[in-house]
């Protein structure tokens, strides 16, 4: 798809505030309402927005603690590269998984109620699996997330 200013402005307003209303969003693009409805459906349509997320406190779920473990592969290839990741992502622990190049083959951000689960499903669920020759274990002390990726001008 072939994106122009209006539609890089109101992709930058929408990931700014996902709630803004139609009417808001038309105002803030300098269009009228229905041709701003229109642009967000074609946007939808092309797979532009990967979907629209509440960000929600991890203490309110009862998540105390946060860490990456990386995770290197006993060997590289498509099939173990795959399976691995499709294991990742089945379990509940699991916020992201990142297929990374270097020395380590993944970035695992995982979110649990303490040390003990922790250590639990590091044992469990990672070093268990016959693909995997290591992991490290880093605890996230604390993280911002950018709201919004660089746009074009």
């Amino acid at each position: 798809m072939v994106m122009d200013r209006i539609d890089f402005d109101i992709l930058r307003s929408l990931q700014n505030n996902a709630r803004l209303s139609n009417k808001e969003l038309a105002a803030r693009v300098g269009l009228s309402p229905s041709t701003c409805l229109e642009r967000v459906r074609k946007l939808r349509a092309a797979g532009v927005f990967k979907g629209f997320h509440a960000e929600v406190d991890p203490s309110a779920l009862g998540i105390g603690l946060q860490a990456l473990v990386a995770v290197r592969l006993q060997q590289h290839s498509r099939k173990l590269v795959e399976g691995f990741r499709a294991h990742a992502l089945t379990l509940p622990e699991v916020v992201a998984v990142y297929h990374v190049a270097g020395a380590t083959d993944f970035l695992v951000h995982v979110a649990v109620r303490d040390a003990d689960h922790l250590r639990n499903l590091a044992m469990d669920a990672f070093t268990t699996r016959r693909e995997v020759a290591h992991i490290e274990t880093s605890l996230i002390f604390g993280y911002t997330r950018s709201p919004t990726l660089p746009m074009p001008a």
